[in-house]
């Protein structure tokens, strides 16, 4: 899986996304975190409310990476999003 997030509202879908293709449950991977499911699914659904660490945390159970670079230039004439925060 590779995915580019440009906006923080998109971490969530990839999170779910990735938890199904990985084929492991809220439950599951609440317990390897050592979290209830409810906090995973709050996660999920909010991922405005994870830490560095816990992002982290969750990819390393689901076997995904953090790549960062620098994003392409955006058409001339194109209007750049403005940040969601």
């Amino acid at each position: 899986m590779q995915q580019i997030l440009s906006v923080p509202s998109q971490l969530g879908a990839l999170l779910k996304a990735a938890r199904k293709e990985a084929g492991i449950s809220q439950v599951r991977l609440a317990e390897r975190l050592g979290i209830s499911q409810s906090r995973m699914s709050h996660m999920e659904l909010n991922p405005g409310s994870l830490s560095l660490e816990q992002l982290l945390a969750i990819f390393g159970v689901l076997g995904l990476e953090m790549v960062v670079g620098s994003k392409r230039p955006a058409p001339t004439g194109s209007k750049a999003p403005s940040p969601e925060w």
